[in-house]
């Protein structure tokens, strides 16, 4: 692994498709990183990828990209069921890995990625976006400063309609497709982010397509102390993705996207993204709207991950891993309960 220093972070993407696309644009005029790399296994593709995006370096091959020593961070988009492989294999090249949600298919493969990481002596992040968006950062801190009490009951949805869906990874189960995977482990890193906890337990039906991946999930979430929630997430539906947070003393709701514009008609199609407050519990109190800084979550993300590289935060590091591993652990067993139709604890 490279010394850290005040000069950009170097990232080095691997793979080429739209995912990497939206993250390397996103980044391009980041002060604090800079994508210096990419990787396909078709050299030309790759070649053709660092030529659309004035790359300096590209390369036919995994391998070859983690070789590069000027490398500091991986960024891993590719398809779910190669993150653990890729994930482990950056880590051994003593590079810090930034990789796509959801990290990992069950909690053993979290672990390991963790595991590695921290053998390797270097850091892995799980990329949700708007985690690092400044309206989730205001929406924890009302919760933490008790603005809706203590939380009760989380709903979280997220759904799209995957028209042409022919070829699409989404809809291949090899390739860790489906649902759940998809839009679900957004919808459930909200609810543990409000939460602060895994679940205890919980119960879950899915909807199948053809192909065998689940079109549509939905789940109760029983926590410790009475808390509840429930998950909802389909590639079927039309488009949103929306929570509320009912405290005792409240209640947020309140969209969570990746990528967040103060007005319509932004370049990349980003959208104003809503968030509001009812203090109290009369119904006669207004919502209050709560309006945050916006801006792309891969920037944000990417920043965010460099600065704890460079202050070598390790408490921020455990702190996301252990949310991380918490949400496999749920996502697991959500999919463990669906597929038998009897509630699945997490406890042992």
């Amino acid at each position: 692994m490279r010394p850290t220093s005040s000069k950009k972070l170097q990232i080095g993407v691997m793979g080429c498709g739209n995912i990497a696309r939206q993250f390397v644009a996103a980044v391009a005029g980041s002060r604090h990183v800079r994508v210096a790399a990419a990787a396909s296994r078709d050299a030309a593709k790759s070649g053709q990828f660092a030529k659309a995006f004035k790359l300096p370096r590209s390369y036919g091959s995994y391998e070859a990209l983690l070789a590069d020593a000027e490398l500091d961070i991986i960024y891993i988009p590719l398809p779910n069921n190669m993150h653990l492989e890729w994930v482990v294999k950056a880590a051994q090249s003593g590079k810090h890995v930034l990789s796509e949600k959801p990290l990992a298919l069950t909690l053993a493969e979290a672990q390991a990625m963790f595991a590695a990481a921290k053998n390797h002596g270097v850091m892995l992040l799980e990329a949700y976006p708007y985690w690092f968006q400044p309206q989730t950062r205001d929406m924890l801190a009302l919760i933490h400063n008790g603005a809706i009490g203590e939380v009760r009951h989380v709903q979280a949805s997220f759904g799209f309609n995957l028209q042409n869906s022919a070829g699409n990874i989404r809809m291949n189960p090899e390739l860790g497709g489906g649902a759940l995977l998809d839009a679900g482990s957004y919808a459930m890193s909200l609810i543990r982010l409000a939460m602060g906890d895994a679940p205890e337990r919980v119960a879950a039906h899915h909807t199948r397509a053809d192909s065998g991946v689940d079109i549509s999930t939905s789940a109760t979430l029983f926590f410790s102390g009475g808390r509840t929630a429930q998950l909802y997430c389909a590639m079927n539906v039309g488009y949103h993705r929306l929570a509320t947070i009912l405290g005792s003393d409240g209640v947020i709701e309140t969209e969570f996207l990746n990528h967040t514009s103060v007005v319509p008609g932004h370049p990349a199609g980003f959208l104003p993204s809503m968030m509001r407050l009812r203090r109290g519990f009369a119904s006669t109190r207004p919502f209050e709207d709560i309006l945050s800084s916006p801006g792309s979550g891969f920037v944000f993300c990417a920043e965010a991950f460099a600065k704890v590289i460079r202050e070598k935060d390790h408490g921020a590091i455990e702190r996301a891993a252990t949310a991380s591993c918490d949400i496999a652990a749920s996502l697991d067993a959500i999919a463990r309960s669906a597929q038998s139709g009897q509630a699945v604890s997490l406890v042992n």
